[in-house]
């Protein structure tokens, strides 16, 4: 059977890894890419859930791509599609962002040389096509080699679910408030009381909807294994998510991997609160960036559900710390307050990256139709 050959870079961002590509490889046609791209991860058995003939890891985590291009707007250096690969489903979804793979996008574009490398770092804004906005990003390049392994120069970045530490990347988020939903709070309320919950809907870069743990009686401590073994829990945050989806701008959302539901509880660790975040029918090993910042977020929004719940420490401010399954995440928040109304000037999280393979993925052309 004849095979394309497709040049491919596979990157580990954070707590997610998944396949980088130059968009002049692919098809410009959109029905043409995706084809490609879910042949890349899973083969010709197009919704294999274990992924066996393809470069997918068998969870959405592993089962993410990254399309790549310089960009064409004028305030932006590269454009950055990205794709997930729904497992056990044969098809993508482009609804939403994914900060984790974003940390590799500037480093693929450094080891492509699709962008020249500074020294002793490179920065360059990154457009989020899938639904706008800005990040500026910052990597470490010494000597205009991309620096992965921490060092003494580079300090040792450490992100919780990630094993070992390495070399900081600096994203700093940039007017990402309502950047899908098309407002910060989209349902025009601090707090909506949905099917008898209480919820704070959100989007700071992430669709997300808060819920307090108590109010759906679960701790908010449990393990994903335990919460996913749940079916009545799942089933009600289900039904939440539907009926918040057109209050959110959404529309339909039976279909949509967004938004994501975020159970929260009081902090255990230190931190600002405690998360499980539904992303939206299994339970997040750890949490998403984009959906930290959105959760972060609602911390410093009066009147949000994170009432009562949200230890912020003043001391410690702009940094709040969102406690997850693996860990925690840091959050900085430029937020100011005018006039009753919240205003994001900018996101920052610390991430990590590293290059784990590059070759050609070898696509059967009986997959393209």
């Amino acid at each position: 059977m004849p095979q394309l050959a497709i040049p491919y870079m596979h990157f580990r961002g954070g707590s997610s890894k998944g396949l980088f590509f130059d968009a002049r490889d692919l098809p410009a046609d959109e029905d043409a890419r995706n084809r490609i791209l879910v042949a890349a991860m899973e083969g010709v058995g197009e919704g294999d859930p274990r992924q066996i003939d393809g470069l997918g890891g068998g969870t959405s985590l592993t089962s993410k791509i990254a399309v790549v291009s310089p960009s064409t707007m004028p305030d932006a250096d590269l454009d950055y599609l990205f794709v997930q690969v729904v497992v056990d489903a044969g098809r993508v979804s482009m609804g939403q962002n994914c900060g984790n793979m974003l940390a590799g996008v500037l480093p693929f574009a450094l080891e492509s040389g699709m962008l020249d490398a500074g020294n002793p770092t490179t920065t360059a804004r990154i457009n989020m096509v899938n639904t706008g906005g800005i990040c500026e990003v910052t990597v470490q390049t010494p000597d205009g080699l991309v620096e992965y392994a921490s060092g003494p120069r580079q300090g040792e970045a450490r992100v919780d679910g990630v094993p070992g530490t390495a070399a900081p990347i600096i994203c700093n988020y940039l007017d990402t408030a309502g950047s899908t939903c098309g407002s910060l709070l989209p349902t025009g309320h601090q707090t909506d009381i949905v099917n008898g919950i209480a919820v704070t809907c959100i989007d700071n870069g992430m669709p997300v909807v808060l819920v307090r743990a108590s109010d759906l009686g679960v701790t908010g401590y449990e393990s994903k294994a335990d919460l996913e073994a749940n079916e009545p829990l799942k089933q009600q945050v289900e039904r939440i998510r539907l009926a918040v989806g057109p209050l959110m701008n959404l529309g339909d959302v039976a279909e949509k991997t967004i938004p994501k539901m975020c159970l929260i509880a009081p902090p255990q660790n230190g931190g600002c609160l405690t998360t499980r975040m539904f992303i939206p029918h299994v339970v997040h090993e750890a949490i998403g960036v984009l959906a930290a910042v959105s959760v972060a977020t609602a911390c410093v929004v009066p009147g949000s559900v994170t009432e009562g719940v949200a230890i912020i420490t003043p001391c410690r401010q702009p940094w709040l710390s969102i406690e997850h399954p693996a860990g925690e995440c840091t959050v900085s928040l430029d937020v100011t307050h005018t006039d009753n109304t919240i205003n994001v000037r900018k996101s920052g999280v610390i991430r990590t990256a590293r290059l784990l393979s590059r070759g050609q993925v070898m696509i059967p052309t009986a997959q393209l139709g």
